[in-house]
């Protein structure tokens, strides 16, 4: 009797088809949520990969300069061993320190940077002080990545936005129509970031011209370039103060290419001897209204970017190959990290750039006016004559708070995820429990 009852009333068990995936899809589900949380990981292994994965410049080392910070009143020897008459320094006399009559009036300048609204009057309260980048596919790349960096910095003055004016494929050449599609674009942003044309009180320029070329010859070009565009930005921005610039970072090409050695290098003196203009009297760069029609802001340098690759530069910087990525001209995630470091050193201790960058209360107590020295001369003066002459998406704009980024504690992520992997397999078990009583 009791097998016929056994077999009237037979025990439900579930297959093992039907337990199986109770089981599986637990431990499925908890893999799943472990890697997730593995990947949210601030300290994972991700971003090595995705760097490993960049394909990087494989260009081979040849001298091309001593850096023109480093070369100070000594002439200049080309690649191809051409002796110039053209000294370095980033001011005049083969000096990397602003002349006192210039550091002077650029500090009254500095000091009159304040926040305005979008009328372009000072407002302490709500106001902005807006700083733009404007430059080809290299300053686009190198300050989003500043910007980012910034963004994350709480020392910064709570009323600073920074908005990227950069465009990719955008050269000096393609800026100087003031109707450029360049133009349009970082008016779009300013608009996009909720800011007014009388808000824009500073610039950075990195800028170039595609290919090779003699020298002084492109130079000469690309300094004309810049003396237009400077000019186009006095007429937009009425409140521009002070523009900063920078020459090219180095390339790993040489006389052929999208922006080869030497000419990147030679950036340096466009960007130098357009200054030294100014510094002339050029009335065609004039700001002091007191001197005549202002056509022109306040010029300056910004830091000077320009290593000879393996060759370490007297602050010990080198540029590696793997600073650029495969086509040797744009930088690499390595190397806009270096020109981020090199932006951000620069703005947070130069005596012009620090009391507006800077919150009131990081500002240092003496603020050097230069970040690098070289000896002195009055050699090397730059010629007085000068020649006539598929875009990226939008960057994201960012107005810089003094709020702290919230640390996150190592490898939160994996721990979070392994939590629910285990939940998720308990709930299998769980359903596989259940179902064997049911």
């Amino acid at each position: 009797m009791p097998s016929d009852i056994h077999r009237q009333r037979p025990v439900s068990r579930p297959s093992p088809s039907r337990r199986f995936p109770s089981v599986v899809w637990g431990l499925i589900l908890g893999g799943i949520f472990a890697f997730i949380g593995f990947l949210a990981s601030p300290n994972s292994v991700a971003p090595a990969a995705a760097q490993a994965a960049e394909t990087l410049c494989v260009g081979v080392q040849r001298d091309v300069s001593v850096p023109l910070t480093d070369l100070g009143p000594s002439p200049y020897m080309r690649m191809d061993g051409q002796v110039t008459e053209f000294s370095g320094g980033l001011y005049p006399g083969g000096s990397n320190t602003r002349p006192p009559e210039m550091e002077a009036a650029g500090q009254a300048i500095a000091a009159q940077i304040v926040p305005l609204n979008a009328d372009g009057l000072p407002d302490p309260v709500d106001g902005r002080i807006v700083m733009i980048s404007l430059g080809m596919s290299n300053t686009q790349m190198e300050f989003q990545t500043f910007m980012d960096d910034a963004h994350q910095d709480a020392r910064l003055n709570p009323s600073l936005t920074l908005v990227s004016g950069a465009l990719g494929g955008q050269t000096a050449d393609r800026w100087v129509d003031p109707a450029a599609q360049a133009w349009l674009e970082l008016d779009a942003r300013l608009n996009h970031a909720r800011v007014t044309p009388l808000q824009v009180q500073v610039a950075w320029i990195k800028q170039t011209l595609t290919r090779g070329g003699d020298f002084p010859g492109k130079a000469l070009e690309l300094q004309a370039d810049l003396e237009i565009i400077v000019q186009q930005l006095q007429e937009r921005f009425p409140n521009l103060r002070i523009v900063f610039l920078s020459s090219r970072t180095r390339s790993f090409l040489y006389d052929r290419g999208l922006s080869p050695e030497p000419a990147a290098f030679e950036t340096g003196f466009a960007v130098k001897w357009l200054i030294e203009a100014q510094l002339a009297g050029d009335p065609d760069l004039n700001y002091d209204a007191s001197r005549g029609p202002v056509r022109a802001p306040f010029l300056a340098w910004g830091p000077y970017l320009w290593i000879d690759g393996l060759n370490p530069r007297s602050d010990g910087m080198t540029w590696m190959p793997a600073d650029l990525a495969e086509d040797c001209t744009h930088p690499s995630s390595s190397g806009v990290e270096k020109v981020s470091q090199m932006l951000m050193a620069f703005f947070t201790t130069d005596s012009l750039a620090a009391p507006w960058f800077l919150a009131r209360a990081e500002q240092p107590t003496s603020i050097p006016s230069t970040s690098t020295a070289a000896p002195s001369s009055t050699a090397g003066r730059p010629p007085t004559e000068r020649p006539l002459t598929p875009t990226s998406p939008p960057m994201q704009t960012q107005a810089v708070t003094r709020e702290a980024a919230v640390p996150v504690p190592p490898r939160t992520g994996i721990s979070l995820g392994i939590a629910a992997g285990v939940l998720a397999i308990g709930i299998g078990a769980a359903a596989f429990v259940l179902r064997a009583r049911g």
